[in-house]
């Protein structure tokens, strides 16, 4: 189920385009929070993009409070980790929260009615090449039949979880498979990451959002856990100390970035470089994407910038 959106298409103003952010950073409104997205905006999962660590300088000395907001299935200590290992300053940050952060939270402290319901043996779907996540410290026992299973916990997309914490990998249709069994048993889903795919050194990779939403198609009830829900955008904001009228969020996917930040009723800028690059017909970093092509886009996508860059740049 998609959230309430605080923008709809009646209301919709045209994005500014701008050739990057230092208009915004320069302004005192956005002084506040800025809620950054990581992949396909600061780094492609290999390398930082060009211009986004200086960026990232820039804007932390005008004063601008950095929250990373991310769909990723790991701790956001990993991200945070991930972010140094590439090169960037995490004390440039006032934090991070990411989906597989929010579900590990969610699934130890049980104090939600739906989270409490849940049981406590599950189905997880993974993670092989990419290395395993850890379920330690959330009391869960981990089955590979169908029948012992209460829900399923949703990671990755390349292997199935085994009882000892290994990871058998598994092809995506065999995973499809297993949640065809799994929806005949109406089990309820729990997916840490809701991206359909993600930027790779720009290839496309398919992400945990795209068998959440399979397992919708098949009747079954998914509980996601990160953009574009709220309830990712609040955690974000409660760790700036800032409400929507001060945060802007930044985000290279329509569907999860802008319309999250729609949703939530924060003014947002649209990365036109990351996971879209292709769909706009662009081919180079930095390339400038046509404005009646991000408008088509936006539409079909019905999520609605308020400015759009081509990249992360000052």
């Amino acid at each position: 189920m998609m959230p309430n959106t605080a923008i709809s298409s009646n209301e919709v103003q045209l994005f500014q385009c701008l050739g990057g952010i230092r208009q915004l950073a320069e302004t005192q409104h956005f002084k506040h929070a800025w809620l950054l997205d990581q992949f396909g905006v600061l780094h492609d999962g290999k390398q930082p993009y060009p211009g986004a660590i200086s960026t990232l300088e820039k804007l932390a000395a005008t004063g601008a409070k950095m929250v990373v907001i991310s769909n990723s299935s790991r701790r956001a200590s990993v991200t945070v980790d991930k972010l140094r290992s590439l090169g960037f300053d995490p004390s440039l940050f006032v934090g991070a929260i990411t989906s597989g952060e929010l579900t590990h939270q969610y699934l130890q402290r049980r104090d939600d009615d739906w989270f409490a319901a849940l049981g406590r043996s599950c189905i997880h779907i993974t993670w092989s090449d990419r290395g395993a996540i850890s379920l330690e410290g959330l009391d869960l026992q981990v089955v590979e039949n169908v029948e012992e299973a209460e829900f399923i916990l949703v990671h990755g997309t390349e292997a199935l979880g085994a009882p000892l914490g290994s990871a058998i990998p598994k092809k995506l249709e065999d995973l499809e498979k297993i949640l065809e069994k799994c929806a005949d048993r109406k089990l309820p889903m729990v997916v840490a990451n809701p991206d359909y795919v993600t930027v790779e050194a720009r290839a496309l990779s398919i992400m945990p959002g795209t068998l959440a939403a399979k397992y919708e198609q098949l009747g079954g009830e998914v509980k996601w856990m990160g953009k574009p829900y709220k309830i990712i955008y609040e955690s974000a904001m409660a760790m700036a100390g800032e409400d929507a009228s001060n945060c802007v969020a930044v985000g290279d996917s329509l569907h999860h970035d802008i319309k999250g930040a729609n949703a939530t009723g924060i003014q947002s800028v649209f990365v036109t470089g990351g996971v879209h690059a292709t769909e706009l017909g662009l081919g180079s970093f930095g390339e400038i994407a046509s404005e009646s092509a991000i408008y088509a886009l936006a539409s079909k996508h019905e999520a609605y910038p308020s400015y759009v860059v081509p990249a992360f740049v000052w």
